[in-house]
């Protein structure tokens, strides 16, 4: 009789693996044997043998954990169970998928045009703040930085106008506690203006940093004095650094430092 092949694998779980050609041709050939005695098997039947014989086949069967005595012989419907084929998908299981998928792409697609218009939108909202507060911190700067014992009161309200939030509140008091006694004791007159080439070409302004609300600018201001305690007039060439805040009455001062 032909050997059977027995293949384990490790695990919990033992496996055999038999070459069901050569156990079936086995035990056909043993019972043919049997049952037809010395009759000799026409050629025809051996044909119709070889035909049902699924000869090159292997077949994975679950042993049991204390193993066989004497390991199964494979039935056709093994074979069956393990040829039949897949069912295709159906045409309504198709069109569901693809109705899902079409849905997922235009969600995607409306995601990414709301992301990318915001973004236009915030760029251009941008570009708008840096040309608007730039012209307002041009505009505020003389009128902030400057003052004349004469006319104080008027000239602290001028410059309050263009003024807003804590920075506002703060440049009221320095003004009336320090700056407006010292320049009524020594007669005091401060003139400030922006730098610009003597040509009469672009005054030196330039912003440092930009948000549709927020905008930071850079002003090159110069500045003279003068006093009693100062023989004739003093110029000062500053650097200020300028915060812009966009508010309800347009682009205001929210902060200045001297650099």
């Amino acid at each position: 009789m032909p050997k059977t092949t027995i293949a384990r694998t490790p695990g919990p779980t033992a496996r055999r693996t038999m070459t069901a050609a050569a156990r079936a041709a086995g035990k056909r050939a043993e019972r043919g044997h049997r049952e037809a005695g010395p009759a000799t098997a026409t050629d025809g039947d051996a044909d119709a043998r070889a035909e049902r014989s699924p000869t090159g086949r292997t077949v994975l069967i679950d042993a049991p954990k204390d193993g066989w005595q004497d390991p199964p012989e494979p039935t056709p419907e093994m074979f069956e169970a393990d040829e039949a084929p897949k069912k295709p998908a159906t045409p309504a299981r198709r069109r569901r998928l693809l109705t899902a998928l079409l849905a997922v792409l235009l969600m995607a697609g409306a995601a990414a045009a709301a992301v990318l218009g915001w973004q236009s939108r915030d760029a251009h909202r941008t570009e708008t703040a840096r040309s608007e507060a730039l012209a307002a911190a041009q505009k505020a700067a003389p009128v902030v930085l400057s003052y004349d014992y004469r006319h104080l009161d008027g000239d602290f309200a001028k410059a309050r106008a263009h003024l807003t939030g804590g920075f506002r509140e703060e440049y009221g008091k320095t003004t009336k506690t320090v700056v407006g006694p010292t320049a009524t004791r020594y007669h005091g007159v401060v003139k400030a203006a922006i730098a610009a080439p003597a040509s009469g070409g672009t005054p030196a302004a330039s912003v440092v940093s930009a948000s549709p609300d927020k905008v930071v600018v850079l002003l090159f201001v110069n500045q003279v004095t003068e006093s009693t305690q100062v023989s004739g007039s003093r110029l000062d060439l500053n650097r200020v650094r300028m915060t812009m805040t966009r508010t309800d009455e347009g682009w205001k001062v929210s902060a200045v430092d001297a650099l």
